[in-house]
């Protein structure tokens, strides 16, 4: 998880009117964070949103962030977060996943690569029109992996910030989406959501599942992808419990923590910093991020009436990004957990093997762009003429 608010100091910024929470103490400043956290995820339980212990969070988060706190979650918490969310994930697959993609293939090769393909085309027409610099519109727009574009498209010379405001704006408009769209189709919420907060623990599969996600985050920290703390447990899990060496056990109240951490790492990256960086091309950015949601929402709604999937299920698979909280999203509703998952694990694993060279592949035959290699990110962002 990359620090933004190192970012956020690269730039040279006008100066702001006072936020209430800045210059506060951080014991101030949490306890803000926590308080309306609570807030928030009751009053969108109280209203039947799925994934209300994701989404209060998250809009706790914006909110203090965009009052000046300085808080930010540790860069350690991403490998146990990452960890046990794998291990949730794992518990709602079944054995038979992997034979059913193989089984499957066309289909999920065909949801992998026209969400990569919009993003794509989508990213080219921005680098054609001038609205973003260089070749930021297409790391911004790159489906899932945040972590990683943003620290790829600072080591090819776009501009990191404004691909971090692309991709945390798409992850909160998924989310949101996905959320409302949910609750007005009436989808049912998952059982675990049910389960009491304090229920009694099997501490002995409760102990597997811990050492699952340790072993399993540290050997997925030595992958090559941002996002091998949560494959490894996820993957090893399934075996494990397939084989049946382990039974995954994981309380509610530790699925809330981790909830909460994601939505807070999300929410936390607007800070006041950034938003005046980008304040200019605001509202390009969210109409950058709604129109790849609208593009892959027409992928799902193909994908219902051609295969007759649900429109949730749907929805969620071609959602683009991230993980972490499409997961939480499924966990909380009456989905195919399994076709969800699948296509976003494939989906990641092809974004970030195939976005650098696409990405030179694009700055290459995109001539009226300009080139990023030499030259400074554009703040001004001149709208195209």
């Amino acid at each position: 998880m990359p620090d933004h608010t190192v970012l956020a100091t690269r730039t040279d910024m006008t100066a702001a009117p006072p936020k209430r929470l800045a210059g506060m103490a951080p014991a101030v400043q949490w306890s803000a964070l926590i308080a309306l956290s609570l807030v928030a995820s009751g009053v969108f339980a109280a209203t039947g949103l799925p994934a209300a212990l994701l989404l209060g969070p998250m809009v706790a988060g914006i909110v203090v962030a965009a009052n000046g706190a300085q808080v930010r979650i540790p860069r350690q918490t991403s490998l146990p977060v990452q960890a046990v969310i794998g291990c949730m994930i794992a518990k709602m697959l079944p054995p038979a996943i992997f034979a059913q993609v193989g089984a499957h293939w066309p289909l999920f090769a065909f949801g992998v690569l026209s969400v990569i393909a919009a993003s794509t085309l989508l990213g080219w027409l921005l680098m054609r029109l001038r609205v973003l610099p260089g070749s930021t519109a297409v790391w911004g727009l790159s489906p899932g992996a945040a972590t990683v574009m943003i620290l790829m498209a600072e080591a090819h010379d776009a501009d990191p910030q404004m691909v971090a405001l692309l991709q945390y704006l798409r992850v909160l408009i998924v989310a949101t989406v996905a959320s409302i769209a949910a609750a007005l189709l009436g989808a049912g919420a998952h059982h675990v959501a049910h389960a009491p907060w304090f229920a009694p623990i099997a501490w002995g599969p409760f102990a597997s599942t811990l050492a699952l996600a340790w072993v399993g985050g540290l050997l997925g920290r030595r992958l090559p992808v941002s996002a091998g703390p949560l494959l490894v447990p996820l993957v090893a899990g399934v075996a494990l419990m397939h084989a049946g060496w382990i039974t995954i056990e994981l309380p509610r109240w530790l699925l809330a923590v981790a909830y909460a951490l994601v939505g807070w790492r999300v929410g936390l990256q607007f800070t006041p910093a950034l938003l005046r960086h980008a304040a200019r091309a605001l509202p390009r950015l969210a109409a950058c991020s709604a129109a790849l949601v609208v593009a892959c929402a027409a992928l799902a709604a193909l994908l219902v009436t051609t295969l007759h999937v649900d429109p949730l299920t749907a929805w969620l698979a071609m959602s683009p990004g991230g993980a972490d909280s499409v997961a939480i999203i499924a966990a909380s509703t009456n989905v195919d957990v399994p076709f969800v998952m699948a296509m976003q694990m494939m989906r990641f694993v092809v974004v970030v093997f195939a976005a650098p060279p696409l990405a030179r592949l694009l700055m290459r035959y995109a001539p009226t762009a300009r080139r990023d290699r030499g030259e400074a990110p554009d703040h001004n962002l001149r709208p195209p003429r």
